[in-house]
């Protein structure tokens, strides 16, 4: 099944997902109050049901990160993962959130990003935001699917450690005690919106600002209308220009194109104002360098 982008993909615009910015550079297909992008890549899905499944369509199990990570910080259609969670039931399987990297209030607006989508899932799993940065993982699920675990054996060396129970025991009441719940949608969404304007001063090299909170990505391209990826070895050098002037951001997305900014949620508004000051300050030597070899390769042509 397709990816359900609403930038890179076929189908929808950025309005479509549930994000605090917009990008006013895509026109949007959807028509009185219906999600266009949404029934498309649902019927993509349904797809992959009609052709692929076995003959009874029985399925165990979906998965699926409320906001893509790795994957480049991509957001669904709104309501796209609430329905494919009933197609899902439907056919016998289990809707399972990975909530490695959106959980534990790092969107803001919910704990669990999946609340974000309306869902109810069967098994969540987690790890990283849980031990702020002390090895540990867990998972959560209802005790009918739990039970299904003592029909064969299954171990683990390091399960049920009492010192990373006890990193994590902490960690939950610093996020309660601070309210980095509150403080990633607060200062989240002012570092979005600040990201987005730089959009007007880089045109052609801000493709997309998406996310939630304190999950952010900036999708780097090198063609406005084809949205072609900027190459690697420019990602790098802006990246590398970031790193210089002490800022660490990530890296994602299928060619690795998309900034992923997801910083410690304790940050404040003013490490926001910093981080945005250095990225417009990269992005303005790597203009400046850009023009300048394209300049070198012309001349020396003539």
């Amino acid at each position: 099944t397709r990816n359900p982008d609403v930038y890179k993909g076929p189908w929808g615009n950025p309005r479509c997902r549930d994000s605090p910015v917009t990008s006013n550079k895509m026109k949007c297909q959807c028509t009185n109050g219906e999600c266009l992008a949404c029934e498309m890549y649902l019927e993509d899905f349904e797809n992959v049901f009609r052709h692929s499944l076995p003959s009874n369509g029985r399925i165990a199990g979906f998965i699926a990160e409320s906001i893509q990570g790795v994957g480049g910080v991509v957001q669904y259609p709104r309501r796209y993962l609430q329905r494919v969670q009933k197609r899902i039931r439907q056919n016998g399987g289990l809707f399972i959130a990975d909530e490695v990297q959106t959980g534990f209030g790092r969107t803001g607006e919910h704990f669990w990003g999946f609340k974000a989508h309306e869902v109810e899932p069967d098994i969540i799993t987690m790890a990283k935001g849980i031990g702020n940065g002390f090895p540990m993982a867990a998972v959560a699920t209802k005790a009918k699917i739990a039970e299904t675990l003592s029909r064969a054996l299954h171990f683990n060396t390091f399960g049920g450690n009492p010192l990373a129970c006890a990193a994590g025991c902490a960690v939950l009441d610093i996020i309660e005690e601070e309210d980095l719940q509150k403080n990633s949608l607060v200062v989240g969404t002012y570092l979005l919106h600040r990201l987005s304007a730089l959009m007007i001063d880089h045109p052609t090299t801000i493709g997309d600002i998406r996310g939630k909170g304190l999950m952010i990505g900036v999708e780097l391209i090198s063609d406005v209308e084809k949205k072609s990826p900027l190459p690697a070895e420019q990602v790098a050098d802006i990246l590398e220009d970031i790193k210089n002037m002490n800022v660490l951001v990530g890296k994602g997305g299928l060619n690795f194109n998309v900034l992923r900014i997801k910083p410690p949620m304790c940050i404040t508004k003013e490490d926001a104002d910093y981080t945005v000051d250095v990225l417009n300050k990269a992005l303005e030597r790597h203009r400046d360098k850009y023009l300048r070899d394209k300049e070198s390769v012309f001349f020396s042509a003539v």
